[in-house]
């Protein structure tokens, strides 16, 4: 008897031993840094849940900022700021599992607002280029605030990238989600109306990132809305010229030297604006002037949600799908950076170091009675869903 109650206490000391020896490969922090615990639980998912983490970034406009991490059970995490509605980080794993920052961006706060070339903002009241900045609205003329050129780009001097938003966190078993909002007063900027608007940016363990923007009117007003992230999916480390683009459209829009629709609709069938199969996007780039800065047309029924564009990096194995109810998506190719800017870590961007996929209605569209309408107006809801799938290629 002795002997059994002898071998039950080895055996209990074993597993003891043992126990505490996992606890410590585990790499938890010690007891009572419960602050240390949130970080490690957020940020890298030990908990395996689907995660939100609130901190504080600092101030714009006397207001307070913050910056909301959200991460999913595999372990991709997603950093939104209230300041400009801006996605300022995505992470995802590479073929080998290997975590890795996709997006362009900022350290800072300070960074965002000195010099801001739209890096994961909401661009709006009306994203694109409107002509002269002028349209009119039920027989009357509007006259907006002119920012690139001759011309009215991305909601004018002071859009919704540049603004404070009012922001909730949430989540359930499916998601962990952020919900901004935006009250644009009437005449800001030049447009009509009280425009309410609310984004949600939503991640689930599907590892799908989805944005969800609407928005309500007490008077008639244009409104195009769409997330204005730059990708590079080998970090920012090289150009995405290798990167390997589909765009589900056949047609574009065709623009003037200025990049306003003329208001035809040519096919890109045969031409350097064809990426309807897998393509890179060097391959054809130097034959078209300044690079790709376009609007396609895509080939879907009007609300529809289905797959706009697909895009994979072979040096990384990273692929990245997108979903869309809108009608088109504007391709643009990163033409503008120049090296002058310094983003995340002090890595310099030069040109084509980022590109954007930005699902939206097309330019110009108040001036341009045969596109597909963009006046809200009282009593109706916009209302437009964009769905990023992260995936990897082996």
């Amino acid at each position: 008897m002795k002997n059994i109650f002898r071998l039950m206490f080895l055996i209990s000391l074993s597993l003891f031993f043992t126990a505490c020896n996992m606890r410590v490969n585990s790499g938890d922090p010690e007891i009572g840094d419960s602050a240390g615990n949130e970080k490690i639980n957020s940020r890298f998912s030990e908990n395996k849940t689907l995660h939100i983490m609130k901190e504080t970034f600092g101030k714009a406009d006397g207001k307070e900022v913050f910056l909301y991490t959200l991460t999913n059970a595999n372990g991709v995490i997603v950093k939104i700021t209230n300041y400009g509605a801006i996605i300022t980080s995505i992470v995802v794993p590479d073929r080998d599992g290997r975590l890795g920052d996709i997006v362009l961006g900022y350290d800072s706060l300070e960074q965002y607002i000195d010099n801001n070339p739209y890096f994961g903002a909401i661009a709006g009241r009306f994203a694109n280029r409107i002509a002269r900045g002028t349209f009119k609205l039920d027989g009357k003329s509007y006259q907006l605030a002119i920012n690139n050129g001759n011309n009215s780009l991305h909601g004018g001097l002071k859009g919704f990238d540049k603004v404070v938003w009012d922001a909730d966190d949430s989540g359930d078993s499916s998601s962990v989600q952020v919900k901004l909002k935006y009250l644009s007063r009437d005449s800001e900027e030049g447009f009509p109306g009280n425009l309410k608007v609310t984004v949600t940016y939503s991640l689930t363990d599907y590892n799908e990132l989805t944005t969800l923007i609407e928005a309500e009117t007490d008077q008639p007003t244009p409104v195009n809305l769409c997330n204005h992230t730059y990708f590079n999916l080998s970090e920012g480390n090289t150009s995405i010229l290798r990167h390997i683009l589909t765009l589900f459209a056949d047609r574009f829009t065709q623009v003037n030297n200025e990049l306003i629709p003329t208001g035809a609709l040519p096919s890109v069938k045969g031409t350097s604006m064809d990426f309807s199969k897998p393509t890179a996007i060097g391959e054809r780039i130097e034959k078209v002037k300044g690079g790709y800065d376009h609007n396609y047309v895509l080939n879907k029924k009007p609300g529809e949600l289905s797959i706009a564009a697909r895009m994979y990096d072979p040096q990384s194995g990273r692929q990245v799908e997108i979903l869309t109810t809108q009608p088109g998506v504007q391709f643009y190719s990163g033409n503008f950076l120049d090296g002058t800017i310094r983003g995340k870590s002090g890595k310099v961007y030069n040109q084509h170091y980022g590109l954007c996929l930005e699902t939206q209605h097309y330019p110009d569209s108040p001036n341009q009675p045969a596109f597909p309408n963009t006046i809200l107006r009282n009593g109706e809801i916009f209302s437009e869903t964009t769905i990023y799938r992260f995936s990897v290629i082996r």
